[in-house]
């Protein structure tokens, strides 16, 4: 397998499920092969498989639960998740459920991350509860980690409120998941935002746009 997967973790509410759709709509425009996973078995709402018809417009093949897009929530993974550890030339983003709740989803296939060539992105928005500061940020990296049984190699700084979102909000949050990547000796891959505005030279260096497309807020 050669394909690349591209998994997305964090704290309920912090944006990873919009930015996992983002990002792969972003790839959609290099790659010729686009597989979204919406691996979320514990939360019906906010799911990267709300926007299917978005995605499937623009040739990304979405892989999700029976159940999404329901009111029903049952924790069931789809057997065609197991496809993805066997496709060429693939950009595959796996947007996983929040906290370790969430990530357990992930464990089931260790063995299969385990070969193949994967990065694990942990979204974090300083403005949601228990990720405010460095501390709790380690510790929910550490409870993503344990209960995923796979290892974060990069943080996504996406602070943001929504459409109440400032310039002051994303450099501040920014400032702490900086301090928290340092203290785990991981990268800041991408710092989120969907507003424009005259950023720092370092979050310019790492900004990574987003449209907002799940429901607004």
């Amino acid at each position: 397998m050669n394909s690349k997967i591209y998994i997305t973790v964090g704290h309920y509410g912090s944006g990873k499920t919009e930015f996992s759709v983002n990002f792969a709509l972003s790839l959609a425009k290099t790659c010729e092969k686009v597989i979204l996973v919406d691996l979320d078995i514990v939360n019906p709402y906010f799911r990267s498989n709300d926007v299917r018809a978005l995605l499937e417009e623009n040739g990304i093949c979405v892989i999700a639960p029976d159940y999404a897009g329901t009111n029903v929530d049952i924790p069931a993974l789809p057997p065609e998740v197991m496809r993805i550890f066997n496709e060429d030339n693939a950009a595959i983003v796996i947007d996983v459920g929040g906290d370790d709740d969430g990530a357990i989803a992930l464990g089931r296939y260790k063995q299969f991350f385990d070969s193949s060539n994967y990065e694990m992105n942990l979204v974090v928005n300083t403005r949601r509860p228990l990720s405010g500061t460095v501390e709790e940020i380690v510790e929910m990296k550490q409870n993503i980690e344990y209960a995923s049984r796979l290892n974060v190699t990069s943080i996504i700084a996406d602070t943001n409120l929504g459409t109440e979102t400032t310039k002051e909000i994303i450099e501040e949050g920014y400032k702490i998941t900086k301090e928290a990547a340092k203290q785990m000796n991981l990268p800041v891959k991408y710092a989120v935002s969907a507003i424009e505005a005259d950023f720092c030279e370092e979050i310019n260096n790492k900004l990574f746009k987003i449209e907002r497309k799940l429901l607004k807020i």
